[in-house]
Order: structure tokens, then sequence, then C-alpha cells
């Protein structure tokens, strides 16, 4: 049996469940057996929870610290994150591919549990990874924490019994929200590549450092600042065997974020200006500022877009 990042990732769930005052979250147990651990929709979460999420996402296949950062006139705390497994722990595990539509709740889906469920399925085609796991880990992007109902979805999907699923819920708009989204910079650029026609499996490794945003109240607010960070603030470095470097090339130059037709604002003000409609927004968008590829096939090293300290300032800065 392979890597699963289900039970990698259960360990890390562990940790929290065993030491909340340390980490800040509230544990609950629903009626059904599932465990749901709170980390900033009522309990307060912070910087430690923070970490632990971004790693429990990645299936406990990365690695997540903190660092300082200068983006113009700002020195902000940032994250840094890193993968020896950048098809799985990004593609397979961290990527929000997971919509989840119960009743009146709504969240989206991350971690390890998507393996489970294959969500999307093409995606683990393309990877070649499947998960054989009896428990199942999930974060929920959430503003509430889910109940019973919510937790039967998830274990059905994912084909476990809902006393081996483990759901970590926290809100954009608090500070685990916030570290977790900058932590997700490495998975863009991978994703937006994988877009481009890049073999993701071709990835040997990958790591990332984008800013972490100040909180906002409002959901929407701190979604825009959120998506700044890695849009404008975020850096990732790759390592790639692959054939071609002219082939690479063309796949580099329109990863990042500045090959975007809808770049160059907060992203507050471009999903304004598109309705607050996401379908309306470029997906292209959705990348690192500054992208940079090794190919150790040929010894290459190719670079593509540019930070942006000035969107980074305005949108932080903005009300």
């Amino acid at each position: 049996m392979g890597l699963s990042v289900n039970k990698l990732a259960e360990e890390l769930v562990k940790e929290m469940i065993a030491d909340p005052l340390r980490y800040n979250v509230a544990v609950h147990e629903l009626s059904s057996g599932a465990k749901v651990i709170d980390a900033g929709v009522e309990a307060g979460g912070g910087f430690r929870a923070g970490l632990k999420a971004i790693e429990i996402c990645m299936g406990g296949l990365g690695d997540a610290s903190f660092c300082y950062g200068t983006y113009g006139e700002l020195f902000l705390p940032s994250v840094f994150v890193s993968t020896d497994y950048p098809a799985i722990a990004l593609l397979g595990s961290q990527f929000a591919g997971w919509q989840i539509k119960v009743g009146e709740y709504f969240a989206m889906g991350s971690g390890p549990a998507r393996a489970l469920a294959k969500k999307p399925s093409k995606m683990y085609a393309k990877i070649g990874y499947e998960d054989q796991s009896d428990v199942a880990v999930i974060f929920l992007e959430a503003d509430k924490l889910p109940d019973d109902e919510v937790a039967k979805f998830v274990a059905d999907a994912c084909g476990v019994s809902p006393k081996n699923l483990y759901m970590v819920v926290a809100p954009t708009s608090c500070i685990v929200g916030s570290i977790q989204i900058s932590g997700r910079v490495a998975e863009t650029g991978l994703h937006k590549m994988f877009e481009e026609g890049l073999d993701p499996t071709r990835v040997l490794f990958a790591c990332g450092c984008a800013p972490i945003a100040s909180i906002h109240g409002k959901s929407v607010k701190a979604m825009g600042r959120t998506n700044d960070m890695i849009l404008y603030g975020g850096t990732t470095f790759y390592v790639v065997d692959y054939e071609k470097d002219e082939e690479l090339a063309e796949m580099v130059e329109k990863t990042p974020s500045s090959a975007s037709r809808d770049y160059g604002k907060p992203f507050y003000e471009i999903f304004k200006e598109a309705g607050f409609d996401f379908y309306k927004v470029d997906p292209g968008l959705f990348a690192p500022a500054y992208v940079v590829v090794n190919n150790v096939r040929t010894g290459s090293t190719i670079a593509a877009g540019k930070l942006n300290a000035e969107v980074v300032h305005k949108s932080l800065t903005s009300s």
C-alpha cells in the first residue's frame, strides 16, 4: 500500500484534539461520532492552528512554517510551504475542489477526504493517485460548524463511517482561515501549470511563500485580501523533469497571475465589477505572482511573473 493522505492527516488532527488549549480550538463530537475541530468559527484559533491546518490540507505530505517578507512599505508575516510529493499533496489533497452543499449549509472542502471522494475525478486520474483509508479528514472553509447531516454526506461520499470522519473548520475571516489560504500558494501555481498542460507527476518538488492577510470581519472582503496575498505577493519554486525547455517555458510564461486579463486590481474590486459572480472572473487569475521552475533534465531555470507590492498594500490598507 502506498502513502495514505487521510491516515497521515489523521495523526495531525489527533494532535489538535489531544491538546485543544494549546491550539486554541474547540473539539466537538456529533451524535454520529464525527469529530468537528472548530479552528475559528466560535473558537479563537491562532498561528499554531493555522500551520497545522495547512499541513492537514496537504495530507501530511508537506511542511509549513512562518517567516517575514518585505512588500513595498509593508513588512508582513508570511507562510513558507514545501513538499516532496507535489502532485499528491497539492492537487490530490490541498486543492479546494469540493463544494459541500447540504440543505442551508455550504462550505468549500479541501484536504485528504477529496482523495476518497475523488473530487474532481479527472484530477485523480491524471495524477494517478488513489487513497485507501477507513478514516477521512476534511478542511471546511465555512462560517458555520457542520452538523450530522453534513457529516453523513461527507462520510458517504468518502465511503467511511461518520465515526471515522474528522472535519476541521475555519471561516476566511479569521486568522486560521487567512493563514491556510496563504499556504495554498504552491498549490495554485501547480494547478495553473496543470491547466496549461503540464503533467503534474513531472513535478518533483515544490515550495512557495506568501504574506498573511490581515483579518477583515466581512467575509467577502477577507476573501479578497487572502486571494491578493497569492496573486500579488506569492512566490513559488518548482523542480521539474521535462524533455524540452521551449515547451516548458511556454507553460511557465502563462502561469503567473499577471498573465490574466483581470490582473492589476485588488481581487475585491475585480469581484465587485464582475457582479460578485466567480464565473465572470478569469480563472487564470488564480495563480502566484512569481513562478520559478528548475528543469532537472536540462539544468535550466525559467522564471515568470512579478511581485506587485502596490496592490498588496492597497488590499490590506483599504477598509
